[in-house]
């Protein structure tokens, strides 16, 4: 976790407004295309470009084959790459941006890591395709988790929640419980977003072991998010990323559990079947959605609690 500083250096305000739409006009294009990213794998999609960084021998990315956008799988695949390269586009004008107009070095650093891993999880896709590589549809699915958390850090850094200086939270004994528990609860999530990648692109149906492991993970990320809830609804209220972020949490994985029970019932029945149902491709599709929300909820529980423990009011004698 970098040293953030406990008061931050406020750029200009009318500027960074701007810039925080931008940047959640970025964190709105990462998630849907990891949205776009889970149709495709929904429907078994993967390789219906089978070429990159050309697609069909072509370089034109509107119009790489004829009619492309009516056959259902290239237009999830290469709608895909397409939204990819839109997301790349932002991500890089948002660094320059940020360069450009921000005064903390740190967040300027920030920026380029961003650009960095939008980069390197594009040429990951690519790879997946010509070397026809299941492991890198896994790390490609887990790497983009990882660049939604640089996202959704980057417009919360820029947003009136964090550059106000006077966070009113009452002193209070215990303000490094929720930083804790929202580590824990951030490092248990994503050990369950690995394993859901783990089940998803195989696409040999479920395993068992991997099954059993994702279920058990799944109670634990809901104790963990209970918890936290507990925690910051007792006694910091009105910590202003905090404590919505944990009751987001809390909705999201009610959500989550009654899609990830829904998709394991839809899979099974659909087991040995050619095609998935309708009905698979949407749960399955909506799960990984909802995993996305709560990995971007659980960041910035993970700072609002960094906010609270470090700031003056919670650490005052």
């Amino acid at each position: 976790m970098m040293n953030l500083p406990h008061m931050p250096v406020d750029p200009p305000r009318a500027e960074i407004r701007w810039r925080y739409r931008f940047t959640v006009l970025t964190g709105g294009a990462t998630i849907l295309l990891m949205a776009w990213g889970a149709f495709v794998t929904s429907i078994n999609a993967g390789l219906a470009v089978p070429d990159w960084p050309s697609s069909f021998n072509s370089y034109d990315p509107f119009n790489p084959w004829p009619d492309w956008w009516k056959l259902t799988p290239v237009l999830a695949e290469h709608g895909h790459r397409l939204l990819g390269m839109l997301t790349g586009a932002l991500t890089l004008i948002l660094a320059v941006w940020t360069w450009i107009a921000e005064p903390r070095r740190w967040l300027k650093n920030l920026a380029i890591a961003a650009v960095v891993l939008v980069s390197l999880q594009g040429v990951l896709g690519g790879l997946r395709v010509v070397w026809l590589s299941l492991d890198l549809a896994v790390v490609h699915a887990c790497m983009a988790q990882l660049f939604l958390g640089f996202i959704v850090a980057m417009a919360l850094f820029t947003s009136n929640a964090w550059l106000d200086k006077n966070i009113n939270i009452p002193d209070s004994e215990n303000a490094s419980g929720p930083w804790r528990i929202s580590l824990a609860t951030l490092g248990l999530l994503y050990i369950q977003i690995v394993l859901g990648a783990l089940l998803r692109h195989p696409g040999t149906g479920i395993d068992p072991v991997l099954a059993v492991l994702h279920i058990f993970g799944a109670v634990f990320v809901a104790i963990a998010i209970a918890y936290l809830f507990r925690c910051v609804s007792k006694s910091f209220r009105a910590a202003r990323v905090l404590y919505p972020a944990a009751r987001f949490l809390v909705l999201l994985v009610a959500a989550q559990v009654l899609l990830g029970v829904t998709a394991y019932m839809v899979t099974l029945d659909d087991v040995g079947m050619l095609e998935p149902s309708n009905l698979q491709v949407v749960v399955n599709t909506s799960h990984m959605v909802v995993g996305a929300l709560l990995m971007a909820a659980s960041v910035l529980a993970v700072l609002g609690a960094y906010r609270l423990r470090n700031s003056p009011e919670t650490n005052a004698p």
